[in-house]
């Protein structure tokens, strides 16, 4: 035998019975008849069981994704790869239709170019040896310009809308509203917050008759409000905007950056500290002032408001709890009225403990503006009590006052005519003064 060659290797046949071998070929057909049968119910099964999964986790996400049949009808081109993508492209398209492009537009004078020859009262002496023209202005009527613009967002279906003060602060310009439907509105500014960035304006209502004569009265599309004590850093937020007042409708997406930011923001001629600010990464540009930032299930959750000029990607939005009470009173009263306690001061940190040579680390110190102005606004609830310049207020009404928990924000907790307590310190002794809160409107 060769050295490749293999032994012949010989397997017995095994014979059954022919009456065996027809009953084991049905066996085995039947054996596969109830494996399909039975795999074909188990995947049913687990298919519905994940498809059940899916949508209640979709549900707590408030995401809703149309079956693939009304895609196919409706011809839809593209789906979302994500919960995330189809969140967003739910926002947008619901939210958009409440969010609106204020532009502003002014009188602005017509300024005539002329030439003179500033020589030529000398004429009669001198001949006219040479020409010498000097140019000069001259107005020569005015003329309606638009000179900025925003954006805001409808709170309610007679057409209020909620802004920033600093878009609509010149009380002598006009302002229009261009619906995302491209229609267009005069807009009355109803009220401008003395404390906050916020403001509320009107638009009339779309009338029309109908083909059997009646008036008929269209409802503005609104937002949804949120709230706003619920955020958490790393959420993901959508701004929408009337961008360089532009490009009208934007949209931007990204992340809560931090929350409870205090800053100092500045724009059309109104420069302001704000507190308790969102701090976001969703571009913030030019235009978007007054807009919403809103989260996944759609709700309005701040009011975008400024950005830092000295970096990119920082913005910052109004938390839109503190804009409910204004649009509450404004629909109760027609105005925005804050309790009013009529003092200047600084907050107290261990640095100005030391530079002022202070007993305490915290309080409020009284103290004049930065212009010079008055300590005590006059005839404010602080005058009428004997408040004065260099006084600590420690606590109002038992509540601490610190850096993180400033007067300003204790204050907005109450309403005019509220009688509270002051804990002072004045001269280095603690005293107790009851005060009755004043009312400070626009």
């Amino acid at each position: 035998m060769s050295f490749y060659d293999l032994p012949e290797l010989k397997i017995p046949k095994i014979r059954f019975p022919k009456f065996w071998r027809k009953r084991l070929f049905w066996f085995l057909i039947l054996t596969i008849f109830v494996s399909s049968v039975f795999g074909f119910l188990a995947g049913l099964a687990s298919l519905n069981y994940l498809d059940n999964k899916i949508k209640d986790y979709l549900n707590k996400l408030n995401i809703e994704i149309p079956p693939v049949q009304e895609d196919i009808e409706k011809e839809v081109s593209y789906l979302p790869q994500t919960f995330q993508e189809a969140a967003v492209i739910k926002t947008v398209k619901e939210v958009s239709p409440a969010v609106v492009s204020i532009v502003i537009t002014k009188d602005v004078p017509i300024m005539e170019e002329y030439y003179i020859n500033p020589f030529k009262e000398f004429e009669e002496f001198f001949g006219e040896p040479f020409e010498f023209k000097v140019p000069q202005f001259r107005q020569k009527g005015v003329e309606k310009k638009e000179i900025g613009g925003g954006t805001g967002f409808v709170v309610s279906e007679d057409g209020l809308i909620l802004t920033n003060r600093h878009v609509v602060l010149d009380k002598e310009a006009d302002y229009t509203v261009f619906t995302n439907d491209g229609r267009k509105f005069p807009a009355e500014v109803l009220a401008r917050d003395p404390v906050q960035d916020l403001a509320v304006l009107q638009i009339e209502k779309t009338k029309e008759v109908d083909d059997e004569g009646e008036l008929k009265i269209h409802p503005f599309p609104i937002v949804k409000l949120g709230d706003s004590s619920q955020l958490q850093i790393g959420q993901t937020v959508i701004a929408i905007g009337n961008v360089l007042g532009e490009f009208r409708n934007s949209v931007s997406v990204g992340v809560i950056s931090g929350l409870g930011r205090t800053i100092t923001a500045s724009g059309g001629g109104l420069v302001e500290t704000l507190e308790d600010v969102i701090q976001t990464d969703a571009a913030i540009n030019k235009g978007n002032s007054g807009g919403p930032l809103l989260n996944l299930k759609g709700e309005v959750i701040g009011i975008n408001t400024a950005m830092a000029l000295e970096a990119q990607n920082i913005g910052f939005a109004i938390p839109i709890n503190q804009a409910k009470k204004d649009i509450e009173q404004v629909k109760k009263i027609g105005k925005i009225v804050y309790p009013f306690l009529g003092v200047r001061y600084v907050l107290i940190t261990e640095q100005i403990k030391q530079e002022e040579n202070l007993a305490v680390d915290y309080g409020a110190l009284i103290v004049k503006g930065k212009g010079g102005e008055a300590a005590i606004f006059p005839d404010s609830a602080a005058e009428e009590v004997g408040l004065k310049e260099g006084d600590i207020i420690l606590e109002f009404n038992e509540e601490k006052v610190t850096p993180q928990n400033s007067l300003a924000k204790i204050i907005m907790k109450y309403n005019p005519g509220d009688e509270v307590t002051l804990k002072i310190l004045r001269n280095e002794k603690e005293e107790i003064i009851e005060v009755v809160l004043g009312e400070r409107s626009e």
